[in-house]
């Protein structure tokens, strides 16, 4: 049974970005963590009510793709990128905690001040001599927020790993029909239509149905 940790930033990264696998995890009997490090704001303000409104959503989108922990670092929302320490101290301490075989971050170009803090407290957590035990670092894209990013090099997400989640793009999209406050009219790309959209694309690229798509960052054979 392999160990996989889903590290998100916020509340329904962990589907738009990797719900398909998730779910596919489910299936062949892995064992599936996930760590949301920051609560939410909403107009720049933090309002516990709506918050708690927000994690209810993630519990049922958890109970939906069936995986195991959850744990909320609680940190704070559009201002990560403050102290990338304040994200690794606690996100190492987890990560030694748990052993993961395989670890999934966001994309270091997302046009996301968060995201981006994410992926850096990742790449140092994640250091191949401090976690030896760890095989796999995979990179996802989150709708809304990958694709935004402006046109330069750096920006660009070029998958080179695709996994076949044609038996689970509808368990990944009513999923995301639990976070009630984040889904949006097509063509947003937090929609229904717009998340079976991009699955066919990556499906396309690589001669499946639908497929999640990701760049790989550490693939050890053993």
């Amino acid at each position: 049974m392999n160990r996989v940790l889903i590290i998100a930033p916020h509340m329904d990264d962990e589907v738009l970005g990797c719900g398909g696998v998730i779910s596919k995890y489910k299936e062949t009997g892995d064992k599936v963590c996930t760590v949301f490090v920051a609560h939410r704001v909403y107009n720049h303000q933090y309002d516990e009510r709506r918050n708690n409104i927000e994690r209810s959503h993630t519990l049922k989108a958890k109970k939906i793709l069936g995986y195991g922990d959850s744990f909320f670092l609680d940190l704070p929302d559009e201002r990560l990128d403050v102290s990338i320490q304040d994200i690794i101290i606690p996100l190492e301490k987890y990560i030694n905690e748990i052993k993961p075989d395989t670890v999934y971050i966001p994309f270091r170009g997302d046009n996301n001040q968060d995201h981006r803090a994410v992926f850096d407290a990742g790449r140092v957590v994640l250091r191949p001599l401090a976690t030896p035990f760890v095989s796999n670092v995979y990179m996802y894209e989150v709708p809304s927020s990958t694709e935004q990013s402006p046109p330069l090099s750096e920006n660009a997400f070029l998958p080179n790993y695709y996994v076949d989640i044609k038996d689970h793009i509808g368990t990944k999209i009513k999923a995301f029909e639990c976070y009630e406050t984040e889904k949006r009219k097509y063509p947003h790309p937090r929609s229904e239509e717009a998340l079976r959209v991009l699955a066919q694309k990556r499906g396309v690229e690589i001669g499946f149905e639908y497929a999640e798509a990701f760049m790989i960052l550490r693939d050890k054979w053993e």
